[in-house]
């Protein structure tokens, strides 16, 4: 292999030798900073040859990997949502952790794994990425070994996550015992040829039960909010951006490829699938007082929003799809930005009782965290309202009635709670609260992450016109 043929692989590559290099650099001395910026020089290593590389170039490494510009435009966004975990990291780990150094590598292993997924054209390296970005999450998810929390949600991510792979892998099994291969543009093309048998749909099934567990989709959900409550803060952004922006990468490819075989039944599944996720993400993050909980139920339903996305037709799937993760990527990742710039050594930043009347002590975080939440909201001049826009044309153009009304009526919900933030973060605090619990300084790399993401979120929301341009170019490499 020339170095020209590595060069399109440094997204995988980078990230993992940085995780190598902070091990190798572990066993002789212990050094929290040089592991944090050994970190952002390997994801920052992995972003370059994005930069330079065309849009509608193709670069195939075998039958496993499918390096294209849609490709790249999810690696480059997964390396960017990792850059700003690990920034916001290290003053919550530096307040939390006395060994954090294996933090980073763990992170850098699973963002490996992550970038893997979502260049797969094939299931082997599907599940070859998701399991070490799955196996790495397990840690990252338990890392505060002292909390009972921790350990309590990593034990249920981990049962959870055995049992989803087990779907996995049958499901697969299944598929390559109707068609006699496992990559995704043969298996399309061996389906139109042939039509969906008993063995296929039942592939199927198994295949969107286990993607279901990762994406978080109803009644697969059950882990989330233990696990986003339990997790470090940084862990679970790295978790709700990351990891649900790969697996929905390789799914959207893989549907996009299947085209017209499509089966109705897959169809209506995947519809039913949608608006219980909706409701039930909603409904129930109304009932929460816990701001973890709430953002956790709140991805459950923006994962039913985003299958609108993989149900819609050709030309506007790739863009809504796109369009959305991107902005779902950047607000999630301020939202719980604020709350790891918000928690202390003592704990967590979590009740909603700890946020009432922050305007008055911490009001560039208020903010932040008030945009993050209107872009969540889908409130128009942010890039979730955007977003959301091309999740309303794209179910429009392919008459998808029953799921764009059940979008508008989430969306009115969801409203509530997020208000719901604002005005106890708005109100007068107690006298009780004054001197808040949440003290914990604002470190320098995390205030310069949060100003980032406030800074793409607000340009995407005002002049998205030149990504949305990007975006259509790369919409051509699923056709």
């Amino acid at each position: 292999m020339s170095r020209a043929d590595l060069i399109p692989l440094l997204p995988i590559i980078a990230p993992a030798a940085a995780a190598v290099a902070i091990l190798l650099i572990i066993g002789s001395r212990r050094n929290h900073a040089l592991a944090a910026t050994l970190s952002l020089i390997g994801l920052a290593v992995g972003f370059v040859p994005l930069c330079g590389m065309s849009p509608v170039a193709s670069t195939r490494v075998a039958s496993l990997l499918t390096l294209d510009g849609y490709a790249l435009f999810f690696a480059g966004l997964i390396l960017a949502a990792s850059f700003f975990v690990v920034l916001l990291s290290h003053g919550y780990l530096q307040r939390r952790e006395r060994q954090p150094e294996e933090f980073y590598a763990l992170l850098l292993i699973a963002t490996s794994g992550a970038v893997v997924l979502a260049t797969s054209s094939h299931f082997v390296s599907f599940f070859l990425g998701l399991e070490a970005l799955t196996v790495s999450l397990y840690t990252l998810i338990a890392y505060e070994r002292a909390g009972r929390n921790g350990i309590e949600a990593g034990v249920k991510y981990l049962i959870l996550a055995a049992v989803s792979a087990a779907f996995l892998l049958f499901g697969m099994a299944l598929i390559y015992a109707e068609f006699g291969t496992m990559e995704f543009s043969r298996i399309a093309g061996a389906w139109s040829d042939h039509g969906s048998s008993l063995l296929a749909l039942a592939g199927m099934a198994m295949i969107i039960v286990g993607v279901g567990f990762k994406l978080a989709l109803a009644p697969f959900h059950m882990w989330t909010p233990d696990v986003y409550q339990g997790a470090p803060v940084p862990a679970t952004a790295f978790l709700a951006t990351v990891s649900k922006a790969a697996v929905f990468a390789v799914l959207l490819r893989y549907f996009a490829a299947l085209g017209a075989a499509q089966s109705g039944s897959l169809r209506v599944a995947l519809t039913l699938i949608a608006i219980v996720s909706m409701f039930t993400g909603n409904l129930l993050a109304l009932m929460q007082a816990s701001v973890k909980r709430i953002l956790a139920y709140s991805s459950i339903a923006h994962s039913g929003y985003l299958l609108i996305a993989l149900l819609a037709t050709r030309d506007y799937a790739p863009l809504a799809a796109s369009y959305y993760l991107l902005a779902y990527v950047v607000t999630t990742l301020g939202a719980w930005g604020v709350v790891t710039a918000l928690s202390s050594k003592e704990g967590d930043a979590d009740s909603l009782e700890d946020y009432r009347g922050l305007a008055w002590r911490r009001p560039w975080l208020t903010g932040a965290l008030t945009a993050m939440l209107f872009s969540l909201a889908g409130i128009p001049l942010t890039a979730g309202f955007v977003g959301k826009f091309y999740l309303l044309t794209a179910g429009v153009a392919g008459q998808m009635w029953l799921l764009v009304i059940m979008l508008v009526i989430n969306s009115a919900i969801g409203l509530f709670y997020y208000v719901r933030i604002i005005v106890a973060m708005y109100s007068q605090p107690r006298a009780a609260a004054a001197e808040a619990p949440l003290e914990a300084r604002t470190s320098p790399a995390a205030s310069a992450a949060l100003a980032g993401l406030l800074f793409i979120l607000i340009w995407f929301g005002v002049y998205p016109g030149p990504l949305v341009g990007l975006l259509q170019s790369l919409a051509g490499n699923l056709r």
